[in-house]
């Protein structure tokens, strides 16, 4: 996880109860609420650009397609698979 060393302050509302919580798992992690929040948003912001980097690598394969051994020609019909 990247940390930029310069900056911003955000002012954000919460409600109380989650505030007292979020400070609550902050301090038994050991800092401040704070850093805690801006951990969980870097690493929220980190697992969207994964999935969306994986996604546009699966995508890309599907447009590329993949050997599957025929060449891009297929011998058989569908009559012969399907024959009982």
């Amino acid at each position: 996880m990247h940390h930029d060393h310069e900056s911003q302050n955000v002012t954000i509302s919460l409600p109380s109860q989650l505030v007292r919580d979020a400070r609550h798992l902050a301090v038994d992690e050991g800092m401040s609420l704070s850093r805690f929040i801006s951990m969980l948003v870097a690493e929220r912001v980190q697992r969207v650009r994964l999935y969306s980097a994986a996604r546009e690598r699966q995508l890309r394969m599907l447009d590329a397609g993949l050997p599957l051994g025929t060449h891009g020609s297929i011998p058989w019909t569908r009559e012969e698979l399907h024959e009982r």
